[in-house]
């Protein structure tokens, strides 16, 4: 707006959760997907395979080979040695979101991932929450992220919810102007409900709309994280299967007369056309989820491992995911009203109370943890 300065407006999200990762990068799509059993399969065609074949099936990039040797990923099992001349199962494969509301599998090995964000895995455990930009807003997830969105801004700066990702002396000042405890976990609730597109955070000052906006915050990030009590739509309203799926569907239509998603001759329904339209970037999250599991892939490559038929688990994960979808819907509209309200905290009221600017350090993770990681080859690496 002209003539209004950025201390006059509402804080950037990069000041008030001042540390943030960029997304991890794979370099290849076959160590993560939507079925764990195909990806231990994976891991054994890989060490079966010998000189050419083995290069072939690894597809290499400049920052990983079969002959790479680098660093246990933190609180992993996964090997260091070589992988031209490993042995072995598979590391147990971790859940991971691997798209906004995809969640999918992930081999936990750096040797295989070309850049694994390591400073995340150190502080991924039960208590963590991984707040994600995209370009609608944030997506929150107690998985590993490997969203390719934006970045990535955990919770907390230490395991165990310890040292919250927050400006030093926010949730002080908070509590202060708004006469009550603010907790980092609401704060990320209110963050979660009040985000603007520009990536500012309208703050209050007003208990009354920082109890809504906290409410409305707490309860998006139950239905993305999904870490409780299953979401469940009014009866009547429930997805269910009405045409069994078929062995291996093919296309994905939606009826919106009929409100009834197709998997070929499957069908499901009731689907909100709300659960149907709903995007993330500009895709339409239940096409993008159903591509992950439907894609061809290329004869002879190590994705062309998959199950032969459709797992009921996806029937069911798809069930979630539409439920999940129609109830943030109306939570979206609500969420888009309270980001367009002014803030009543400024950038520059936080700049007068000696919150910001944010001190470098908290830029950073956090440098000093209580257990040793294993380097390249067996090598225990330095923090």
């Amino acid at each position: 707006m002209p003539g209004v300065t950025p201390d006059a407006d509402a804080p950037p999200l990069a000041d008030l959760m001042p540390w943030s990762v960029a997304p991890p990068r794979l370099g290849r799509g076959w160590p993560a997907g939507p079925d764990a059993a195909s990806l231990k399969a994976r891991w054994e065609a890989l060490l079966k395979a010998e000189g050419p074949d083995l290069e072939a099936l690894f597809e290499p990039s400049r920052a990983r080979t079969p002959r790479s040797a680098v660093g246990q990923l933190p609180g992993r099992a996964g090997g260091t040695g070589r992988l031209s001349r490993a042995a072995g199962p598979c590391p147990d494969p971790v859940r991971v979101l691997a798209a906004p509301f995809d969640e999918q599998w992930l081999i936990p090995d750096q040797r295989l991932i070309d850049a694994a964000r390591p400073e995340l895995w150190r502080v991924a455990d039960r208590g963590q929450v991984f707040a994600v930009e995209t370009s609608d807003g944030l997506l929150a997830t107690s998985l590993f992220p490997l969203l390719r969105t934006g970045r990535i801004r955990p919770l907390y700066r230490r395991p165990g919810g310890a040292e919250p990702n927050l400006a030093p002396g926010l949730l002080e000042y908070l509590s202060v102007r708004l006469d009550a405890p603010v907790t980092p976990a609401e704060m990320l609730s209110w963050t979660v409900a009040a985000v603007r597109a520009d990536r500012t955070v309208p703050l209050t000052s007003d208990p009354g709309r920082w109890a809504r906006g906290v409410e409305l915050g707490s309860r998006m990030l139950w239905l993305m994280r999904r870490d409780g009590e299953r979401p469940k739509l009014p009866g009547g309203r429930r997805p269910y299967v009405r045409a069994p799926l078929p062995a291996r569907p093919l296309s994905l239509r939606y009826d919106r007369d009929e409100e009834a998603l197709h998997l070929d001759g499957g069908r499901i329904s009731p689907v909100p056309p709300e659960a149907w339209d709903a995007e993330v970037g500009g895709v339409r999250v239940v096409e993008q989820w159903f591509a992950a599991r439907t894609a061809a892939a290329g004869p002879g490559t190590l994705a062309a491992i998959r199950p032969a038929v459709w797992p009921q688990a996806w029937t069911s994960e798809l069930l979630e995911l539409l439920t999940v979808l129609a109830l943030l819907a109306p939570l979206n509209r609500r969420r888009e009203e309270l980001s367009g309200e002014d803030a009543q905290i400024t950038a520059g009221d936080l700049r007068a109370a000696g919150v910001l600017p944010v001190p470098g350090p908290a830029r950073g993770p956090a440098s000093v943890l209580d257990y040793r990681e294993e380097g390249p080859e067996g090598q225990f690496a330095l923090l």
